[in-house]
């Protein structure tokens, strides 16, 4: 379980997030939701220990911040919205990163292995040698999805991986974390834009509006036309098919 109490963080007189206080719950699917400058990608950077800010962080009862940096790496892996990397690396040499925190850069035939399951689940086996630089933005995504996947943690933190993907390939990305947490007890916490993945995959979701927590719950709870209101500011219908509820924000 990961456990946030009273976070808050400033850039000068802006708050981006105020008083957030929640409880993740482990071998789950959490997704946060909001629009632009919410507040979410920052909440999920502190909690990965990349931005500063006040606030108790806790994984599994114990202080984040103290956690040394390679131990932390074991537990908890994060994919970054801007995720800016070498042209000149290979997809491979890049998914080889994800197993620094283990075999250093003496990679072991276990971390040989990670690798390649990695590279299998994202589909890219056929783009392993080619350079970043090579690829589209929607390949380089899914090159740095494999990394985060090859560092093989309990805890995934991913801001925003659907970022330059097409149809397909994020429908592919969501069935996976969906796998990753009923298959191998995997905790994620995605920030998505398109609520439909998040009322579609996910276990509970948070909603965030001008640095605040707004909503916490289950599908149920927040994927009602009364709950959008007050995250979006807007109507939006929904509709159930499939024991799946979906937002028709486009009408």
């Amino acid at each position: 379980m990961i456990t946030i109490r009273n976070a808050h963080k400033h850039y000068g007189r802006q708050t981006v997030v105020n008083n957030v206080s929640l409880s993740i719950q482990a071998n789950s699917l959490t997704t946060l939701i909001g629009s632009n400058g919410a507040g979410k990608s920052t909440l999920l950077s502190m909690v990965g220990r990349l931005v500063d800010g006040q606030g108790e962080f806790l994984l599994e009862g114990k202080p984040i911040s103290s956690f040394k940096p390679t131990d932390l790496a074991k537990q908890l892996s994060m994919l970054r919205q801007s995720n800016q990397v070498s042209a000149r690396l290979t997809v491979r040499e890049l998914v080889n990163f994800g197993r620094f925190p283990y075999s250093k850069t003496r990679l072991t035939t276990k971390d040989h292995q990670l690798v390649d399951q990695a590279l299998s689940f994202m589909d890219l086996t056929g783009f392993a040698d080619k350079y970043l630089d090579q690829l589209s933005g929607g390949e380089r995504q899914r090159a740095s999805i494999a990394m985060v996947l090859a560092q093989d943690t309990t805890y995934v933190l991913l801001d925003e991986p659907l970022n330059n993907l097409d149809m397909a390939h994020s429908v592919h990305i969501m069935k996976l974390l969906r796998r990753l947490v009923d298959e191998h007890h995997k905790t994620i916490i995605v920030v998505l834009h398109d609520i439909n993945f998040a009322s579609c995959y996910s276990d509970y979701i948070i909603a965030m509006k001008d640095g605040k927590l707004v909503q916490h719950g289950n599908t149920e709870q927040v994927i009602n036309s009364e709950r959008l209101m007050e995250i979006y500011g807007m109507h939006i219908p929904v509709a159930e098919q499939g024991g799946r509820r979906y937002c028709l924000y486009h009408l």
